[in-house]
């Protein structure tokens, strides 16, 4: 059998206070404290992981967060502003508890509101995965069979595995995909099978 294409998924690393728990999409947000130290943990657990290729998104979170991860690569990542993070339309800047109170909506229902097309001003489901698909050929097509780091978003990372496993997006609600998280998957040319879901050393490394 032929070498998978490996990709490496990374979620950026944490936002700044006044951003957590906040539908941020298109906002762009310093990283904390704590995720320059989740960050940096990080970057240590993949010290001895070389990549082909890396791709990430132009946010302010993900730049900072590439800065601690590749420092000592010798690949430079690629910008692709089709891995920005969804456009969360009317909820953009609220909290969850302000969803909740404004709509009568868990947060936790934000997958199901944006695939069903009640989310206002909001990226289109259709138009989210389209953009993402497009940017997955691009990246499956740079480094056939090699490793691959793509540093992004957590909804960009759940609308990926919804394509690659070919699961509906409303699907992803029951996957966590942490801040400084690694979701590791192999491509295969008929299959896709997932090594790693949602390892953050940060947390999971005593």
């Amino acid at each position: 059998m032929d070498a998978p294409t490996r990709l490496f998924l990374i979620r950026h690393a944490e936002v700044e206070e006044r951003y957590q728990r906040v539908f941020g999409g298109r906002i762009d947000m310093d990283l904390s404290p704590l995720g320059h130290e989740q960050a940096g943990k990080l970057a240590a657990y993949l010290r001895r992981t070389p990549f082909d290729a890396i791709y990430a998104s132009p946010m302010k979170r993900v730049q900072q967060t590439v800065e601690k991860l590749f420092a000592a690569q010798h690949a430079r990542p690629r910008f692709l502003e089709e891995l920005r993070e969804v456009d969360f339309g009317s909820w953009t800047g609220l909290t969850w508890e302000d969803v909740k109170v404004r709509f009568g909506i868990s947060a936790f229902q934000w997958l199901d509101q944006l695939d069903r097309g009640l989310m206002a001003g909001a990226e289109s489901a259709g138009g989210f995965r389209e953009r993402i698909e497009q940017a997955l050929r691009e990246i499956l097509r740079a480094a056939p069979g090699r490793s691959i780091g793509v540093v992004c978003h957590g909804g960009v990372i759940r609308m990926m595995l919804a394509i690659l496993l070919d699961i509906p997006l409303v699907k992803m609600s029951g996957f966590d995909i942490d801040y400084a998280s690694l979701t590791v998957v192999d491509c295969f040319p008929h299959k896709t099978e997932v090594q790693i879901l949602n390892f953050a050393p940060w947390r999971d490394i005593p």
